[in-house]
């Protein structure tokens, strides 16, 4: 499975429900039972198999996130920044960015989904997530 923008995203962008500047957003670790569908998942509540384990809270981390514009090539770059759990036990096949309510998971907008390739696994180290980037062109 390739990384993806939930078709959702751009929408609640465009309507003002997701801000880059003012919201909170967090990454969520799942498992490689966890089948993405940038068509069908708009909602935290949507993703299935997220994974658990030591030093692993359920919901994920808050991810920092830089946008920046870029007039020469027409495009804005919104970046999450990297995140990591220490002391962790887990496996992981990929990443789920959305936006957080504090509330209920089907009130979360999903935004994008990183796909490692393979399981990533931590044994009581520290588990980390590189920064993921994302392009809109003009």
């Amino acid at each position: 499975m390739a990384s993806l923008i939930y078709n959702s995203a751009p929408d609640e962008m465009a309507r003002g429900d997701i801000d880059f500047d003012t919201n909170t957003f967090k990454a969520m670790l799942v498992t490689s039972a966890y089948v993405a569908s940038k068509d069908n998942h708009d909602f935290r509540d949507d993703v299935t198999n997220e994974v658990s384990g030591t030093g692993y809270t359920a919901g994920g981390v808050t991810s920092a996130v830089t946008v920046t514009k870029d007039t020469a090539n027409d495009r804005v770059t919104i970046q999450f920044g990297a995140v990591s759990w220490a002391s962790s036990t887990i496996t992981a096949r990929g990443c789920v960015y959305y936006k957080s309510r504090g509330g209920a998971s089907s009130a979360d907008e999903l935004v994008a989904y990183a796909d490692f390739g393979s399981d990533v696994s931590s044994s009581g180290g520290t588990f980390s997530v590189a920064a993921s980037t994302i392009k809109l062109q003009n």
